[in-house]
């Protein structure tokens, strides 16, 4: 396993080999310092603009949906702890899955083997000057193929979470155009509106399922009626991307604010701790659940994971130039 120890990501970024997310031939790997691996220097289809993170405990599937269709980012380079117990990815590389090239906006692993989505439909699938959106998607197979499930033409989810209720999931979503918090408690059949708020991203408590958050430009905002009300939380950090630390890594959020920087909400207390972090904003941010607090994030220099907060980080993806 490779980890750096660069509390900010483009200095790490110089001691690791890149994949050219730029169609370029003929690159050459940079030398790796003593006990470093890197990912293999490997040409592949760009993609501009990582939407969304996420990590699939039953296949071991680790997702960045873009701009291009969601991909495969391989994770060779992890330990045994991240998403311990499930197969691992034999991915070397990047890889575009099944070729399909929709603007995958709102992404979510809703369940074990469940992905959810939404966004626009691939350019060649573009029928008129008038963006149709793909509402809500469904696909039980990785990515490989997607059911529309509901709003199909009506609503582009910007983000998506999903929550376990009784024997159903709870979806919250971002509709974008409407600048409204929607609510689906029967795994997308039906939809009700909640709050109308500007917001950046939301995140659900697992365990209380009424539970919804989102950073918006006044900071972070909470809400205790499914999304219905929001209210400031006081004394949080002004986060830009937060997402829901599972009751095994012990509670709370997690997020990050526009500098990089990385922050921890204790799930007893509630203070915040100050983390490591990386170089600039974030484009994409995901905590993977288990007992190791695995973290993905995505931003202007690429992929990388870190098991303690943003202190170090693993490279996974290095986006050229």
């Amino acid at each position: 396993m490779a980890k750096f120890t660069y509390p900010q990501r483009s200095a790490r970024a110089l001691a690791v080999a890149s994949f050219s997310i730029l169609a370029l031939a003929g690159c050459t790997s940079a030398a790796n310092g003593p006990g470093m691996s890197s990912p293999r220097n490997t040409p592949v289809t760009a993609f501009e603009h990582v939407h969304g993170l996420g990590a699939d405990p039953l296949t071991g599937n680790t997702y960045a949906a873009t701009h291009q269709g969601v991909w495969l980012i391989p994770t060779g380079l992890l330990p045994d702890t991240y998403l311990a117990g499930t197969p691992r990815s034999s991915a070397v590389e990047p890889i575009q899955i099944a070729g399909q090239t929709q603007d995958t906006m709102g992404f979510t692993v809703a369940a074990p083997g469940h992905l959810l989505a939404s966004g626009h439909p691939a350019p060649s699938e573009q029928t008129d000057l008038n963006l149709p959106n793909l509402g809500l998607m469904s696909s039980t197979d990785g990515a490989e193929s997607w059911t529309a499930l509901s709003l199909e033409g009506e609503t582009d989810f910007h983000d998506l979470v999903a929550v376990p209720l009784d024997d159903t999931l709870r979806i919250y979503g971002y509709d974008a155009g409407a600048g409204t918090v929607r609510v689906s408690d029967d795994s997308g059949a039906t939809w009700s509106n909640g709050a109308e708020l500007p917001l950046r991203d939301l995140t659900a408590s697992p365990s209380r399922p009424d539970r919804v958050f989102a950073t918006t430009a006044d900071g972070l905002a909470m809400s205790v009626d499914v999304g219905r009300t929001f209210r400031l939380v006081a004394g949080a950090p002004a986060l830009l991307l937060v997402d829901a630390v599972d009751d095994a890594a012990g509670g709370g959020l997690v997020g990050i604010d526009t500098s990089g920087t990385l922050w921890r909400e204790d799930g007893t207390s509630g203070n915040w701790t100050r983390g490591g972090g990386t170089d600039g904003p974030p484009e994409a941010f995901t905590f993977v659940g288990g007992s190791s607090p695995w973290i993905l994030i995505a931003d202007a220099s690429g992929i990388a994971a870190s098991d303690d907060y943003g202190i170090t980080w693993t490279e996974l993806v290095l986006l050229a130039g």
